[in-house]
């Protein structure tokens, strides 16, 4: 494929362009954008290829309308590929309130063929390609114009090696048997819910320790107000204010502005416009009445037994390795400590090609209905019942 290192910064020239792909099987997608000092990421390249033709779309240009581009992604008879693109997936969801579909998603795919847990784009070109890309540009300013041709060669590198390894990765998931996988992992990356933060469930994302009622409700109200400000002033929620200061705020409950400024890492400046707002926000939290039912929607604070925990790794880690497939995909820490509690309810490892490998193996071995056992430095399996 010959490389383009021209960027379309023109309406016409990107009608164009989409037009040529409009037959195309599938599409390369990848973004760069930045978002160090905002809440929404500001798209400041996209780059696509078919396989064929690869090349730049400037979004930045005061002459483009990006509406075809747009529709390219919701056509429904054209994959679009990306690696490792849930913050590419993002974007378009903030810019045009869809997720792009159909979408396939490389790294996942990667993991399904036991090439790692979280397998980079250049070990993956390295691996299909054999080509050692040049990753300097990596971390250059994206929104400064005009582009180095090294910034554009970089850029659509990302989606020509890609084009060709989507095929190769296709083919041996299917050699395999196990594109149907992959298939229902896609179903996830392409759900809505997934790139829509709602405030009133932010505060999840904090993994907070205590499981006590009224900490919970206090966290709750914090967290959603500072996602709510966050993107009302699309500013990241860092510089509303730090994790652990929300922590500490929702853990001493402070009444007034003398003990505001007791709290770590709090800001001292007296004309800081939030200091009423999370007086408020604290004193809205006391007089909520669904304590409990904050609390019961947190796992509950039951501690799994260590032993049960140990011997379900081992058996994940024996799976993956006779699979091939990266443990992290088949199931996280957490999800092993829901089994060993009992905390079944719509648990991944329980439906589905999980299952099939894992989950009801570790349902036996819960049971006592399989035991592990050393041979050699092999691991054997034996159902007990």
């Amino acid at each position: 494929m010959k490389k383009e290192l021209t960027v379309i910064t023109k309406t016409s020239d990107l009608d164009d362009l989409i037009s040529r792909f409009s037959d195309s099987e599938f599409v390369a997608v990848d973004t760069e954008f930045i978002r160090e000092t905002t809440y929404y990421p500001k798209l400041c390249l996209v780059q696509l290829s078919n396989g064929t033709e690869a090349c730049c779309i400037d979004p930045l240009a005061s002459d483009i309308d990006l509406s075809s581009l747009f529709a390219l992604m919701e056509n429904e008879n054209i994959c679009k590929v990306f690696h490792a693109g849930k913050q590419d997936m993002e974007i378009f969801v903030y810019l045009t309130g869809k997720v792009p579909s159909p979408v396939y998603d490389t790294q996942i795919a990667a993991m399904v063929c036991g090439l790692g847990e979280q397998v980079g784009y250049d070990r993956l070109v390295s691996h299909f390609c054999n080509i050692n890309l040049d990753k300097s540009s990596r971390f250059t300013n994206w929104a400064e114009r005009p582009l180095s041709d090294r910034q554009i060669s970089y850029a659509v590198d990302d989606v020509i090696y890609l084009a060709d390894i989507y095929p190769q990765l296709r083919q041996k998931l299917a050699t395999g048997g196990r594109d149907k996988w992959v298939e229902a992992e896609m179903r996830s990356f392409a759900d809505l819910s997934g790139y829509i933060t709602d405030p009133d469930t932010a505060w999840k994302r904090l993994k907070p320790k205590s499981k006590k009622a009224d900490f919970l409700t206090r966290l709750k109200y914090l967290a959603a107000w500072r996602e709510t400000e966050a993107k009302k002033r699309n500013m990241p929620r860092g510089r509303i204010l730090r994790d652990d200061t929300l922590m500490d705020l929702a853990g001493s409950n402070p009444k007034n502005d003398n003990q505001l400024n007791k709290i770590r890492g709090f800001p001292k400046n007296q004309n800081n416009p939030f200091r009423s707002d999370i007086i408020s926000v604290l004193g809205k939290a006391a007089t909520d009445d669904s304590m409990m039912e904050v609390t019961a929607s947190v796992r509950k604070d039951i501690k799994p037994p260590a032993a049960t925990v140990e011997l379900l790794r081992v058996l994940l880690k024996h799976v993956a390795e006779q699979q091939d497939v990266a443990s992290r995909l088949i199931a996280s820490a957490q999800q092993l400590d829901d089994l060993a509690t009992g905390n079944h309810l719509d648990h991944p490892c329980l439906s589905g090609w999980r299952h099939d490998i894992f989950g009801k193996q570790a349902m036996q071995l819960i049971d006592g209905k399989l035991a592990l056992s050393l041979s050699g430095n092999e691991i054997r399996l034996t159902e007990t019942g």
